[in-house]
């Protein structure tokens, strides 16, 4: 494993490397942690350079910014990961949030990527009940404002399949600083990020929607398909639920390779 820092608008990235091969660049969700995949990207880094960084200002990555952070700003960072590694154009997977960051990256910085697989991206925006899931965002908000880090993580968590909430009562919930930071300045973002179909599709960039078959009946499923028949791309069933690459890395890298496989290297 290779560590770089690639600096970034107002901040620096913690970047991380592994493997030989055709470049890969993967984009977490969640706290946005590099290490989140750190069991899958070793499976993966026998035919691949696999890239993976901390998002702005989680963990070892900085950011100089206030507010807010549009996901806009953290496709910028993506690309800023490609070029800094030096390998011209890449393949990208991201899941979660890391699967709405690289649909900004397709439709707006399409020269430095080849193809994208995006897990489970949370585009409630596509869902015809869009308003329920952006006050669910915000009741997630409201709790972490006044102090109940606690209630808003439970919220988060129950709504993802498989998540396994565990009981929280007589626990410090760990990486304090990091959820806070997800519920203050960037879930509002995630819940209201719109992609730009047309953008997309003008893109020409292959992206494969994909959701867990675990994670049939919940919302961050949904999406996955509608974003399919939006763009006319394939829409591909993988093993697991929503925290596959994290829970289940050796079932999801054969699922993950077979959709590389498929993308143009």
């Amino acid at each position: 494993m290779i560590s770089q820092r690639c600096p970034v608008a107002d901040g620096e990235l913690q970047v991380e490397s592994t493997g030989e091969g055709p470049p890969l660049l993967m984009i977490a969700g969640g706290l946005g942690a590099a290490d989140s995949y750190r069991a899958l990207a070793k499976r993966l880094g026998s035919d691949y350079t696999v890239l993976t960084y901390d998002r702005r200002g989680h963990f070892r990555s900085t950011d100089e910014t206030t507010g807010p952070v549009p996901v806009s700003l953290q496709a910028d960072d993506a690309r800023a990961v490609i070029e800094h590694a030096g390998l011209g154009k890449a393949t990208v997977f991201g899941s979660s949030a890391g699967a709405l960051i690289g649909l900004d990256l397709a439709a707006r910085h399409p020269d430095v990527l080849t193809g994208l697989v995006a897990h489970e991206p949370p585009l409630v925006q596509l869902l015809p009940d869009a308003e329920e899931w952006e006050a669910f965002a915000e009741s997630q908000v409201a709790a972490c404002e006044r102090g109940d880090l606690v209630e808003a993580f439970t919220q988060f968590a129950g709504s993802l399949a498989g998540a396994g909430l565990p009981e929280l009562r007589m626990v410090r919930l760990p990486n304090e600083r990091e959820w806070i930071r997800l519920f203050t300045r960037e879930l509002r973002a995630f819940y209201h990020y719109e992609p730009d179909l047309v953008a997309l599709r003008r893109s020409r960039v292959e992206i494969t929607p994909t959701a867990g078959r675990d994670s049939r009946g919940y919302y961050h499923y949904r999406p996955a398909k509608t974003l399919a028949l939006e763009l006319g791309q394939p829409f591909a069933e993988v093993p697991g639920a929503h925290l596959a690459p994290q829970r289940n890395p050796a079932a999801f890298e054969t699922a993950l390779r077979e959709l590389l496989a498929d993308l143009p290297s």
